[in-house]
């Protein structure tokens, strides 16, 4: 089933490396936008404990986790460093027009 590509922010609104909560349908997620100039989009809430990644330190390609520091790759949603064992879910991201749109 495809999804439906929803506006998420305005791309000039994000700094390098900075981090947007975008919530939508009752799901919370995160933008982040890379050193490169690609925006990146994953689930908003931490695998361990489900706690809300909003605060967590954006660098070199991770987030970390503000409540026990795990560490996910935020362009693969990939679990970096314990206690996080379970992959982030990765969400489609383009850039129209300036904004930028993620398929949920």
């Amino acid at each position: 089933m495809m999804g439906t590509w929803t506006r998420a922010c305005a791309a000039d609104d994000m700094e390098v490396e900075e981090q947007i909560v975008f919530d939508q349908g009752g799901r919370s997620f995160l933008v982040i936008r890379s050193p490169e100039d690609e925006f990146f989009c994953i689930d908003g809430i931490c695998t361990h404990e489900h706690v809300h990644l909003a605060d967590g330190l954006v660098m070199e390609g991770t987030i970390e986790c503000p409540k026990h520091g795990g560490v996910f790759n935020y362009r693969n949603g990939e679990a970096k460093r314990a206690p996080v064992c379970i992959n982030l879910r990765t969400w489609p991201v383009k850039v129209e027009n300036g904004d930028v749109f993620i398929e949920i």
